[in-house]
């Protein structure tokens, strides 16, 4: 417990100071005798329309906009110019305990898979990290599910204060752009972060690319405190704002790939499914045989490598590891085979922007080289109209076979959504549903052929409508696996 001028500013507090405060909720529904309530301003609701709820629940003090009129409040109040801020604070003073090195990651894509190499190497190498983002928390075997790639700032302080208390000392945290617009970082403090990449995402959300870019910048720009250290890959379009600003601020740069300082990366020479990376440190030369698929991810290798030394462990230690990790949840993931043959792998991937389906694409090329590439996906409802026909034309010039379904359609009628992507894609097959697109696409496979379902990677549920009916391309692609045995087929 806390009292209200312990985790207030008390510029900002009118009332008690020495009020007693038991927990923290931005939910009216679940406030209890004790609890700050935040009424924060929001998109569809306005929180303030619930503080007389929360008091008669119990509320000891109210967080609110200063716009707020509160002589009717029967409470203390803490008065905000920006709530989504200052109840961040809030909640890292009331749950105080953070693991003691902290980094971040955001971009577009491969902030899952950078922050669950960066937990992998720190475990092997004997540290106890945890990863913290779209699949939920790691820490070794123990897991704990999220609702946000980045968690609201209550229950993110409290997820912190958690990790310490099972031993965590390490922990890579993936920023998200609707977490850092949204204040929901403030409060943490971090030793390095990274930044993968920029391309069209979100734009529902964010309205413009210079908008939704300039709040991943805000990682570097106003999060990092002073003495971090800034991890890029050099090859990145748009890393040179980000090197910029790290500059202008006094941090570390280390920088990655084949125009990397830090870690360059000089050849790439593929190898079956996976790839041996030779990389140059300080001038020794170090190769590093990996079964992770694709160009973007050795990138990604690469980053994490640069977040975990920037969090004090040494290259010396890190790079024989490399070659060890495997790919998050739902990453480039060989999910099953084709039975005869050498059995034609199947791969789920959660590529779900344009950028990260060509990269998908063009990565199986090499895979596929004597035979054909073949993709099933969808475009999400109620999100970024923008990339459906983009994804549409992409599909279609990179694979061989395309099976255009229903991903998370939510509010949106499925086949409006299919539309528009097939009017980029005029030679795609259509089939609304997802099992059924997944079992067409595996029937049509041949020695020599890779498929990939993109889109959904590690999530369990299809979004239709208010309802998330349970669902996931691993299992769709069990399913039709084992539907092709029992005809006989291979």
């Amino acid at each position: 417990m806390k009292t209200l001028g312990q985790i207030g500013d008390a510029a900002l507090i009118f009332g008690d100071e020495n009020k007693v405060i038991t927990g923290l909720s931005c939910n009216s529904q679940t406030i209890k005798p004790g609890f700050l309530f935040a009424a924060l301003p929001g998109t569809t609701v306005d929180g303030a329309r619930f503080i007389e709820q929360a008091v008669q629940k119990g509320a000891a003090a109210i967080l609110l906009h200063e716009d707020v009129a509160r002589e009717h409040i029967a409470v203390p109040c803490l008065v905000s110019s920006d709530p989504r801020k200052d109840i961040a604070f809030a909640a890292a003073r009331f749950y105080e305990k953070q693991p003691a090195n902290i980094v971040a990651v955001t971009g577009t894509n491969g902030k899952t898979s950078v922050a669950s190499f960066v937990q992998q190497i720190w475990q092997a190498v004997g540290v106890r990290g945890a990863s913290l983002g779209t699949v939920g928390i790691q820490a070794g075997d123990q897991h704990w599910p999220l609702s946000h790639t980045t968690p609201d700032p209550i229950e993110l302080h409290e997820k912190l204060a958690m990790l310490v208390e099972t031993g965590v000392t390490h922990l890579a945290i993936e920023a998200s752009s609707h977490g850092l617009e949204q204040r929901r970082l403030e409060g943490v403090k971090m030793q390095a972060a990274a930044f993968t990449n920029i391309t069209q995402d979100h734009l529902d959300y964010h309205g413009s690319m210079e908008a939704y870019f300039a709040q991943k910048l805000r990682l570097f720009s106003e999060l990092l405190p002073t003495g971090g250290s800034v991890v890029v890959d050099a090859d990145i379009a748009r890393s040179s704002e980000v090197v910029e600003i790290a500059k202008q601020r006094g941090f570390d740069v280390l920088s990655v790939g084949h125009k990397g300082k830090m870690l360059q990366l000089e050849e790439v020479v593929l190898s079956g499914y996976g790839q041996n990376l030779h990389v140059r440190h300080e001038g020794e030369l170090f190769e590093i045989k990996t079964d992770l698929i694709g160009a973007f991810q050795a990138s990604n290798l690469l980053v994490a490598a640069g977040l975990c030394m920037a969090s004090g462990t040494p290259w010396e230690q890190i790079w024989p590891v490399l070659g060890d990790l495997k790919g998050a949840k739902g990453r480039m993931e060989i999910v099953g085979r084709t039975a005869g043959g050498k059995g034609v792998p199947v791969i789920v991937d959660y590529a779900h922007t344009p950028d990260a389906l060509e990269n998908a694409l063009k990565a199986l090329k090499p895979i596929a080289s004597d035979g054909r590439i073949l993709v099933v996906f969808g475009c999400g409802g109620d999100r970024d109209k923008g990339k459906r026909p983009l994804m549409g034309a992409i599909a279609q010039k990179h694979a061989d076979m395309v099976f255009v379904t229903d991903d998370n359609p939510r509010f949106e009628q499925p086949a409006a959504i299919r539309k528009e992507i097939l009017a980029a894609a005029p030679d795609a097959i259509e089939i609304g549903d997802r099992q059924k697109a997944i079992t067409a696409a595996v029937e049509k496979l041949r020695d020599g052929d890779v498929l990939l379902v993109a889109g959904k990677g590690h999530e369990e549920g299809q979004k239709i409508g208010d309802e998330t009916v349970p669902f996931l391309d691993h299992h769709a692609v069990a399913n039709a696996l084992a539907s092709l045995d029992a005809k006989g087929r291979r």
